[in-house]
């Protein structure tokens, strides 16, 4: 079960347009992430992430976006699951290829 969420959507979006919104006019950039932080009670670093997270979804700053990470992920549970299947039926194609191999009784 995954922890509770310490800020709800509607701030998470409105602190991420506000830090977007100002890191895009030079006078007000340095420091705007943490000047809106503090106005909205959230943790710096907490409002980095989303302005970070947002950028990238936007295709802003290059890094993988959510949705393409969970089809990675996705991709990757289902490799590894067919690998396990593939040493399975091996291991079994090797064990019946003994079965035959050995002389009748």
């Amino acid at each position: 079960m995954p922890a509770p969420k310490k800020y709800d959507d509607e701030l998470r979006e409105r602190a991420t347009r506000l830090a977007l919104d100002a890191r895009r006019d030079p006078a007000s950039a340095a420091g705007a992430i943490r000047r809106i932080a503090d106005q909205l009670g959230v943790h710096p670093e907490a409002l980095r992430t989303w302005v970070k997270r947002a950028e990238t979804e936007a295709g802003q700053r290059p890094a993988t976006s959510s949705s393409d990470a969970e089809r990675i992920a996705a991709l990757e549970r289902e490799n590894r699951e067919l690998r396990r299947a593939n040493q399975i039926l091996k291991s079994a194609a090797s064990f019946f290829a003994a079965e035959l191999d050995r002389p009748p009784r």
